[in-house]
């Protein structure tokens, strides 16, 4: 199994960060907190036209049809910038829905919008525990509401707090049936999976780029007369964010290309724990090298320590996606002896 990106895939990923980072992106998500969500939707179109929103979007849709790893390869660019709106939504998880379903009609009418960056999706999963939340109900042209074997469309009731500003949570009800019955079922998982896959990209993408600025802060900040980064314990901290991003990268491609496999589910779950994991760990460090500045919110940095604290949790808590894993290795396990006896 190949875990290194293609020349074309690098080349890829840094025409997107080169397009996020002259697209203001900081400023666009402190407007999108606030309401306003025009910066941040040209900053979507342009991601839109350079392919980004497409790649999980069939080519009858509109799309490019893309493997699931370009996919991961946008997401950490996107998560590198803290770019904001429903993007996992839109550009993953309703795409994988829609085109589960047996009826292509609902893939017809939504999909190209996406695809082109004329129109954003947003995704909810009906929860006894947490209700029905969905991510920027109040922009995405369109709302969809998984509950059980149902999709339907919804609208949005009521603003829901939200540790990150940027992202914001509403309350959404029902309105008409989009699909019902078994296959609804495995079209949410197929969702479900395709979101946590993006959303664990974004993580590992936004874990670097606090790796980034608190090596770059280290290398300014002085303290007894020298630059902090000269320390052996500021080091050691930021070696060890590094060496977690690392390890976490392979789970996340393998995760990517094992998405039409039957472990999807396991490596999907450990792609998110360790990305996650990783992710807060730099953001941990990064508040620690900058200080007390760290911890205001007009500092940029605050974007990315309340974009990871939230997306830890976005796709499923730690201990879910623990518990799919360990479910899935005493399935295998199952299997195995089931095997062995037959023999």
């Amino acid at each position: 199994m190949r875990f290194a990106l293609s020349p074309e895939q690098l080349d890829f990923g840094a025409s997107l960060r080169k397009l996020l980072d002259a697209g203001r992106t900081p400023a666009a998500v402190r407007t999108w907190a606030t309401g306003d969500p025009e910066p941040g939707r040209a900053l979507i179109r342009q991601l839109a036209g350079a392919g980004a929103l497409g790649l999980a979007v069939e080519e009858q849709h509109g799309g490019i049809g893309a493997e699931p790893i370009d996919l991961v390869v946008a997401f950490q660019e996107i998560g590198r910038a803290a770019a904001p709106g429903p993007l996992v939504e839109t550009a993953a998880a309703i795409p994988a829905l829609l085109q589960a379903l047996p009826d292509t009609a609902p893939a017809a009418r939504w999909l190209p919008g996406f695809a082109e960056g004329a129109a954003l999706g947003t995704l909810a999963f009906t929860s006894p525990e947490q209700g029905t939340v969905a991510l920027d109900a109040d922009t995405a042209e369109v709302v969809l509401i998984a509950d059980g074997n149902r999709l339907r469309t919804g609208h949005r009731a009521g603003s829901v707090r939200s540790v990150d500003p940027a992202r914001r949570l509403f309350a959404v009800e029902s309105d008409a049936v989009v699909a019902e019955g078994e296959q609804v079922l495995e079209a949410v998982a197929a969702a479900f999976d395709a979101g946590a896959l993006a959303n664990a990209a974004q993580l590992l993408g936004a874990g670097r780029a606090l790796l980034a600025a608190a090596t770059e802060y280290a290398k300014q900040r002085k303290q007894f007369g020298k630059p902090i980064g000269e320390f052996q314990a500021v080091k050691q901290k930021l070696a060890d964010v590094l060496i977690g991003l690392d390890l976490a990268e392979p789970l996340l491609y393998r995760a990517a290309l094992t998405m039409g496999e039957v472990t999807r589910g396991r490596d999907v779950s450990a792609a998110v724990i360790a990305c996650g994991d990783a992710a807060y760990r730099a953001a941990r460090a990064a508040l620690q090298v900058h200080g007390a500045i760290g911890y205001t919110a007009e500092y940029d940095l605050s974007l990315w320590l309340t974009r990871v604290t939230a997306l830890r949790s976005a796709w499923g808590t730690p201990d879910l996606h623990r518990s799919r894993i360990a479910r899935a290795l005493r399935d295998e396990a199952v299997r195995d002896r089931a095997l062995r006896g037959a023999k």
